[in-house]
């Protein structure tokens, strides 16, 4: 795909010229980090955002910006979501459903990143769930809210190249628990979900996409310790040398935005769906260990993404 855009590229200019006015855009975890900046930037717009949140309170003084930066009709509203509990999933799926304005674009944000072993309200390991299967039961039940021609985008990360979904036990049940193995997995789950999505949705207009927003300083990274942090960005820098890239740098929150509302708003539907993105373009399917670009294979696997949407319908007892 031939794009002017590129890992320096911010939100504001991926959206330079662009009018959003009456588009309605559903953004997760609007209440900190890339989730606002996606929220401003659209507003500012004269998109229409919903913004989903666990904490309305946290919000409401969050998102303070992008009310002050809304423009030609643009603006936020805030609806309760808790990821890590199917009940408040549903509830604001009902609501969302109730209220009964369409769709077009929902953006997939919220995560949670290398927290210590633990569970969600419905007993399954904290990432997966909360990444993973909150998203899977919102997404599907709202699914009929977006308009022919909308679009999914599911915030994934270069972290799933740590692991493959592990169908057999995806709680941990019988192997040791390991913070990054469970993104991993739950983060491979996002761009797996967007690809099964893309496939029983395109025909009616709507396509589905993940992405790898890049390395950003945020609240996502509260569980690592500066250790971990140093550790990791060492382990990535061995990586690229390696492969004969340059090392890591960190991405503003203006620039880890960027991908997503590229990919929610400007590039082509049609080269998108069904694919893994970074750097406001599509990535190339990769091999080989380390956080280098680029997918990895078992990512996009349809067959795979079909396992996963089977095994992601039985956990939480509800069929899409």
């Amino acid at each position: 795909m031939t794009s002017v855009f590129g890992a320096e590229s911010t939100t504001d200019e991926v959206l330079d010229g662009v009018d959003l006015s009456g588009k309605r855009i559903l953004v997760t975890g609007a209440s900190a980090g890339l989730g606002v900046e996606t929220a401003r930037v659209l507003a500012a717009r004269g998109a229409q955002v919903v913004g989903a949140v666990r904490d309305l309170a946290k919000a409401q003084r969050a998102t303070a910006e992008v009310r002050d930066q809304a423009a030609h009709g643009g603006g936020i509203e805030l609806v309760e979501l808790d990821l890590a509990s199917l009940v408040s999933v549903r509830a604001c799926a009902d609501a969302l459903n109730a209220d009964g304005r369409p769709f077009d674009v929902i953006i997939a944000n919220a995560g949670v990143m290398a927290c210590p072993q633990g569970k969600t309200v419905d007993g399954f390991e904290t990432q997966f769930g909360t990444n993973h299967l909150g998203h899977f039961v919102l997404i599907n039940r709202i699914a009929s809210l977006l308009r022919p021609g909308g679009r999914l985008v599911n915030l994934s990360s270069a972290g799933h190249r740590y692991a493959d979904v592990d169908l057999d036990d995806p709680n941990f049940d019988h192997v040791p628990y390991a913070e990054f193995t469970a993104y991993g997995r739950s983060k491979t789950a996002n761009i797996l979900f967007a690809v099964e999505f893309d496939r029983r949705h395109k025909d009616r207009g709507v396509r589905a996409t993940a992405l790898h927003p890049g390395g950003i300083r945020t609240e996502l990274a509260r569980h690592m310790t500066e250790e971990a942090t140093d550790a990791l960005i060492a382990s990535i820098n061995a990586g690229q040398q390696a492969a004969g890239l340059p090392p890591f740098t960190y991405k503003s929150i203006p620039q880890g935005a960027a991908t997503s509302v590229w990919a929610a708003m400007v590039a082509p539907a049609e080269e998108i769906g069904g694919h893994y993105c970074e750097d406001c373009q599509v990535a190339a399917i990769t091999h080989g260990q380390g956080l280098r670009g680029g997918v990895q294979s078992y990512a996009v696997d349809p067959d795979n993404a079909k396992a996963l949407w089977a095994k992601s319908e039985e956990m939480v007892g509800e069929r899409f």
